[in-house]
């Protein structure tokens, strides 16, 4: 398409992603950098109609991008935001503060900052258990700290039952690290929880509750990883202008099967830099006006070992969620890596 078409489509792009309505031609005549008429833009806007980038959802003059035309502005035309200094602020907390999951805590953020859903993939843990440490925090607290064998450390809070004292958290450490060394979760979970019922030690409240809650996110029986999703509700208040219901429940329905993600996932993992999945262009989204902005995070050898990103409408503000993803996934990498 030519260049007046790429502005008229821009022009009605940058409107839609603001307002949610279909764009009509005096609209886009106010935005033009130059002038022309009214006929002129709607003749245009036929053609772009034709080739598949615009849609009419009503009989008015209006129009609004299709999926096709959504990927040709964010490929071709989008002005790409910078991350300003409070989304910045906000996101190195992440590294400064990292008193429970770090990958929580950057999923809070994340959804928080964007208003959509965030979701992780976190990495296939075949890896084994250097050490484990728990540390008493506030009252039926404490901090799990886990120490794997290619140097990756995960903090996290797990409940404690009442009364456990800092001399009762260091035996299940120990008791724990006995177990746990140089093996996989995998290989040694089953075993623990056999061994603690068992016995009936005195630590088997405790230490079965450390195994469940705070281990036991490790365990890939499908070795495949695990996937972790937080903010769905932003979906429900993002959906609102989504006509049909359906294709809300339809969205939920399919994000409770992992595998349509994780597929989504691998694609990410298979490029660097932020990968964008709009509407039908994935099967996960075609029936419910959804897409998702992602981005791999990397070990501290370089390798990609997961991504993290967003589910919005089709309609997010992809020049402001681009960088915030990116730079989540800096962040994370920056974790790992140290």
């Amino acid at each position: 398409i030519d260049n007046r078409a790429k502005e008229i489509l821009k022009i009605i792009v940058d409107n839609y992603l603001d307002k949610g309505e279909p764009v009509g031609s005096k609209t886009i005549s106010s935005f033009m950098s130059y002038g022309l008429s009214p006929a002129s833009i709607r003749n245009v806007m036929n053609s772009l109609e034709k080739l598949g980038y615009l849609i009419s959802p009503h009989k008015s003059a209006g129009r609004i991008p299709s999926d096709a035309g959504l990927r040709l502005f964010v490929d071709g035309l989008l002005e790409i935001g910078s991350l300003n200094n409070n989304d910045k602020m906000q996101l190195d907390k992440i590294y400064n503060n990292q008193e429970g999951s770090f990958y929580d805590e950057a999923l809070k953020s994340l959804s928080g900052l964007s208003g959509c859903a965030s979701l992780i993939a976190v990495p296939k843990t075949k890896v084994a258990f250097k050490h484990v440490e728990l540390i008493s925090m506030a009252k039926n607290k404490a901090l799990l700290v886990i120490v794997t064998e290619d140097g990756n450390v995960e903090n996290r809070l797990v409940d404690i039952p009442c009364g456990v004292t800092p001399s009762s958290l260091k035996e299940a450490s120990n008791y724990l690290n006995e177990r746990l060394n140089n093996k996989t979760i995998n290989e040694v979970k089953d075993d623990i929880i056999k061994e603690l019922n068992e016995h009936k030690s005195d630590l088997n409240e405790l230490s079965e509750k450390i195994v469940n809650a705070g281990l036991g996110s490790f365990v890939d029986n499908d070795n495949k990883g695990y996937l972790i999703l937080k903010g769905q509700a932003n979906l429900l208040e993002d959906l609102s202008l989504i006509e049909d219901v359906e294709k809300i429940k339809n969205l939920f329905s399919m994000l409770e099967v992992k595998e349509n993600i994780s597929n989504l996932i691998d694609l990410t993992n298979s490029a660097n830099g932020v990968q964008i999945f709009i509407g039908s262009e994935t099967n996960l989204f075609a029936s419910s006006g959804c897409s998702l902005v992602s981005a791999p995070y990397l070990n501290s050898k370089g390798k990609i070992v997961g991504a993290i990103g967003v589910i919005g409408p089709t309609r997010v503000n992809y020049a402001r969620i681009i960088p915030v993803v990116n730079y989540t996934a800096y962040v994370i990498s920056k974790i790992i890596g140290n």
